[in-house]
């Protein structure tokens, strides 16, 4: 039997086991999907001792997706991210892949949307912005990203080709122009309220809302309202995991039973 599973601290909340072993059971791979929480000072210990135990692959979470960089060979985009929330121990050594970038993109290419060309504006510079804003500009989007504070955002837009920082005061002039918004923040998780105002919204944007818990944010209901196209949270969610799965498995995931299993839980 194979083993995957995620590492973090804390896991229990995650809805990453039904929405993987879903797919073991689609495929009838014989597999099982389990939850890791070490201690952050065990975090080498852990991965070494998963490796040593032959664990095909694990997703990294909080508070470890910068910190794993230190035992694992980062590809290419993981390295500029400068986080990995996937590991796969299938070669030599443990390697590092960031499918939060892939995830964004395929949920707003799935509704439709074309990024290549499009005026994005990503709010939120945190892991969650800084990995989406990479995956936005290799797909060919000219990407401004605003935050709380606009120093950090202006940080990130450095390292980001081609992108722009701002603070959140300048909302309004950035989504006049823009084809398509993300919420890469957590606002609209623990209360009902929104980065963004409503009045700034218009129907020839597309949003994505990175938060999945509750799946209609403030966000999305002010964006539907505006005419906007609106894709939640729970798509990224999927298919960040549909990536890992499949850089895993060599599979074509099962998307449909997968989406099933995570809705379900949701």
């Amino acid at each position: 039997m194979d083993v995957y599973g995620l590492i973090g601290n804390p896991v229990g909340h995650s809805l990453s086991p039904p929405m993987h072993e879903a797919a073991y059971d689609e495929l009838g791979i014989d597999a099982r999907y389990v939850t890791f929480e070490p201690a952050p000072d065990e975090l080498e210990a852990a991965i070494r001792g998963a490796e040593a135990l032959g664990v095909c692959g694990l997703n990294v979470t909080i508070p470890f997706k910068r910190d794993v960089l230190e035992f694992v060979e980062p590809d290419e985009l993981a390295g500029r991210i400068g986080a990995v929330n996937t590991i796969d121990f299938s070669g030599p050594e443990p390697t590092g892949h960031n499918t939060d970038a892939a995830g964004a993109l395929r949920a707003l290419r799935e509704d439709g949307v074309v990024l290549e060309d499009a005026d994005v504006l990503v709010v939120g510079a945190g892991g969650a912005g800084r990995a989406i804003s990479f995956g936005l500009a290799d797909a060919g989007a000219a990407v401004t990203i605003a935050n709380r504070t606009a120093s950090t955002a202006r940080e990130l837009a450095a390292d980001v080709p081609g992108a722009d920082g701002r603070g959140l005061e300048d909302l309004g002039d950035v989504l006049a122009d823009a084809d398509v918004l993300v919420n890469a923040t957590s606002v609209g998780m623990e209360e009902d309220a929104t980065p963004v105002p409503a009045e700034a919204l218009h129907g020839e944007l597309a949003v994505l809302d990175a938060v999945y818990r509750p799946l209609e944010t403030r966000l999305l209901r002010d964006a539907e309202d505006a005419g906007a196209t609106t894709v939640d949270g729970a798509w990224m969610l999927l298919y960040q995991g549909v990536e890992a799965f499949e850089l895993w498995t060599d599979r074509t995931a099962p998307v449909e039973e997968m989406n099933e299993a995570l809705r379900s839980r949701l």
